[in-house]
């Protein structure tokens, strides 16, 4: 097995490549050449900027399984990457989320060789991109595009979800409205509609939409923007807006109740224009599914106590079309999407080893169920 200090070494140089989504060429350049240097066979980047590489299995017709992880980070090329280590942590934005996971591509393949392990089937690792914030798991869909259904699963991993098997794809949607006014003089021009006070209005109205707590549903502002000067009657004014639900009728509810209330607000003098940005369809399998029953397995072998979740990842793009998929994480932490990002070093090592045998079981308890099994997409 790979130590804790090899793999966490390499996320650390992974994590000193600024990725943001939309640019995360460098890091995709930097993991192909290691690729390369494995000589892995199909090593590729395809036109999302996603890297594969394929570790052949016995030759045999099987279905390939996907293993993978993100390489975008939620921190502009701008942010101080600096890393910090103390005596059981390391310190770093974007260190979990998700160089770890990229480390653990190789943690694994370096693992399977040192034990000698031939896998019954082909096993493909991709780094992929577009998983934070607006870039929309577009990496993902065209990894699932490439593959199709003709796979065992996926296994996406996480540098911070240890402990966790995600088997429950959360939907996703997400607006950028804008409202735009005449504008005019704060003085002269007062009474006039600002485009400003307007979207406020709105978001009042939007977060006081009473939701459910279970199904768990959730409404977030994220960003906000306009105007041009303090006495100044705005023109224009944005914001951003996130929806999220474990039910796809919950979350089409609430997108519902949301349109209405824009719709309304759109009137003459006021312009109220709501444009999608984000959609996250929702899925899941069910929780004895041989894939999650195989992770928890897993994880129990290694001590560690563990937990079914559901989440927004790149899951969520195969389980909403039908094909397994679970998440698991290499090791604990916290501060994610901070610049106080951290990551514990002492379970890197059970991480490890639970995704480890997660990979060699895969195929093994697939064919035993003869590909029965299919995830509930929406």
């Amino acid at each position: 097995m790979p130590t804790t200090d090899e793999i966490l070494d390499l996320a650390i140089q992974i994590q000193q490549i600024p990725a943001p989504s939309f640019a995360e060429g460098p890091r995709g350049e930097f993991v192909r050449g290691l690729f390369q240097k494995e000589k892995l066979k199909d090593v590729s980047m395809d036109s999302f900027g996603n890297v594969y590489a394929r570790l052949p299995g016995r030759p045999r017709k099987s279905k390939p399984l996907i293993v993978s992880a993100h390489l975008d980070t939620v921190f502009p090329v701008s942010v101080n990457l600096q890393v910090k280590r103390e005596k059981d942590k390391v310190f770093g934005p974007g260190i979990g989320d998700n160089s770890m996971g990229v480390a653990a591509l190789f943690g694994i393949l370096w693992s399977l060789r040192e034990k000698n392990v031939s896998l019954e089937h082909d096993l493909w690792l991709v780094a992929n991109t577009g998983e934070e914030g607006l870039g929309d798991l577009r990496g993902m869909r065209g990894v699932v595009d490439r593959f199709n259904s003709n796979v065992i699963g996926y296994l996406v991993l996480e540098g911070l979800a240890l402990g966790h098997v995600y088997h429950r794809a959360i939907g996703v949607q997400r607006y950028r409205i804008t409202t735009k006014t005449a504008g005019g003089h704060s003085w002269a021009d007062y009474g006039q509609p600002s485009a400003v006070h307007e979207l406020a209005s709105l978001i009042t109205e939007l977060t006081s939409i009473r939701l459910p707590k279970s199904p768990r549903t959730t409404i977030n502002v994220g960003t906000i923007q306009g105007g041009t000067g303090v006495n100044v009657v705005a023109s224009e004014a944005k914001c951003e807006l996130d929806l999220r639900s474990e039910d796809r009728k919950a979350l089409l509810k609430l997108i519902h109740q949301v349109e209405k209330i824009l719709k309304d607000a759109d009137r003459e003098g006021v312009r109220v224009m709501a444009e999608v940005i984000g959609e996250r369809p929702a899925g899941e399998i069910p929780s004895n599914h041989p894939l999650v029953t195989l992770g928890l397995q897993c994880l129990s072998e290694q001590g560690l106590e563990a937990s079914l979740t559901a989440g927004s990842t790149d899951a969520n793009i195969p389980l909403s079309r039908g094909i397994p998929a679970v998440v698991m994480g290499v090791s604990t932490g916290g501060g994610a999407h901070t610049l106080n990002e951290f990551v514990d070093i002492e379970p890197i090592a059970k991480g490890m080893e639970s995704v480890v045998r997660f990979v060699e079981l895969a195929g093994i308890v697939s064919s035993q169920f003869g590909g029965e099994w299919v995830s509930q997409g929406n």
